[in-house]
């Protein structure tokens, strides 16, 4: 009796085991018909009609975006013409450094002594001015004096 017992208390356990073992289970319908909806979905094919995304806000030097203008394309652009040795330009770039900037606005430091070629294309002719461009580069509209983001906001056409 006792060995019959230990039989059945054995088998039970084996049994026990063997349903909590590593074995793998679908929960997915085995029938052909769900394999085949689940390979037949259609990809959606229509284009998409999101504007593009704006570009992080942010201040950066004129090599940087020269290296990916198209990066800052659909936000608005300003380039912001300093010297080092101007004190309305230090105050702007203090500002513009600690700065919380609005998505969709880039403000691009040149330093105004050593690019002449493009003080000329936009007729700059003073430090602390600020040229706010287009996606082609074109000149959008020039203002000078803003220390501050919300007044280059308060420019930008």
């Amino acid at each position: 009796m006792k060995r019959i017992l230990v039989l059945v208390a054995s088998a039970g356990a084996l049994t026990l085991l063997a349903a909590c073992g590593g074995s793998e289970t679908s929960t997915q319908d085995p029938s052909p018909a769900a394999s085949v909806a689940a390979t037949t979905e259609e990809p959606t094919t229509e284009p998409s009609t999101k504007a593009p995304a704006l570009p992080a806000g942010a201040y950066v030097d004129y090599a940087e975006y020269q290296a990916d203008q198209q990066a800052y394309a659909a936000g608005d652009v300003v380039l912001f013409f300093n010297a080092t040795w101007c004190p309305t330009c230090q105050e702007a770039t203090k500002n513009l450094e600690a700065a919380d900037f609005p998505e969709g606005l880039t403000v691009v430091s040149v330093d105004y002594d050593s690019n002449l070629d493009l003080r000329k294309k936009y007729g700059v002719t003073t430090q602390h001015t600020f040229v706010q461009v287009g996606p082609d580069g074109e000149q959008v509209k020039k203002f000078t004096g803003s220390t501050t983001i919300p007044q280059i906001q308060g420019e930008l056409a």
